[in-house]
């Protein structure tokens, strides 16, 4: 995988970390689909806090120059998704992320840790 993807990631948990994001997950699935390299997972508490886990992210991202190709969900904020090509961030209220479990899913990606993306 592509240093700048594990960077970009990395900025990507971190900001979603500095807004209190909970159970944040990594899933590297890059060899097992041509979609992207890397999920990553998380959950906000209500949709005030889901959309500034997606700004914080946009924001953290754009200082390092990259640009996401499209959001969507962001209004109802239930599910957002962020995609930076090799890079797609899943925002989830609680509810629907036990309800569309996208670790079970993807449970054939490798699930990673922040140390790996370092």
């Amino acid at each position: 995988m592509d240093e700048n993807v594990k960077k970009a990631a990395l900025s990507a948990v971190l900001a979603l970390e500095d807004k209190k994001g909970e159970d944040i997950t990594i899933l590297d699935i890059s060899e097992i689909s041509t979609l992207a390299d890397l999920f990553v997972i998380c959950s906000g508490n209500n949709r005030s806090q889901v959309q500034a886990l997606c700004d914080n992210v946009d924001e953290a991202l754009g200082k390092i120059g990259m640009k996401g190709q499209k959001t969507e969900g962001y209004d109802t904020a239930n599910w957002v998704l962020m995609d930076y090509r090799d890079i797609v961030i899943h925002i989830f209220d609680k509810e629907n992320r036990l309800f569309y479990d996208l670790e079970r899913i993807w449970r054939d990606g490798k699930q990673l840790g922040k140390e790996d993306l370092a």
